[in-house]
């Protein structure tokens, strides 16, 4: 597979946070990853729409940008070993 987060495709939709839209009171469901799954393969990071998986240094593990993640759900869909979870927001 890949040997870094900088060996993956560049595929993601924008390449730029919506930082001047705080985005993440739209949210439903909240993305929670559970470290211990975490193989840090930053599928996460590639595939979320608005670059709202963080990744501050290689080998470091992803974490959620809340104030912009709209809960769309994308991570969770295609983390691999399961590691995100897709949780209600609390009311």
């Amino acid at each position: 597979m890949y040997e870094t987060y900088r060996d993956l495709p560049p595929i993601q939709i924008t390449t730029e946070s919506t930082k001047g839209n705080q985005t993440g009171n739209w949210r439903t469901f909240r993305p929670v990853i559970d470290l211990d799954k975490c193989d840090r393969c930053y599928t996460c990071w590639i595939f979320c729409p608005d670059v709202s998986i963080i990744v501050e240094e290689e080998g470091d593990y992803p974490s959620i940008d809340l104030i912009h993640c709209k809960g769309c759900g994308i991570c969770a869909n295609d983390c691999g070993p399961g590691a995100i979870t897709m949780e209600r927001e609390p009311l």
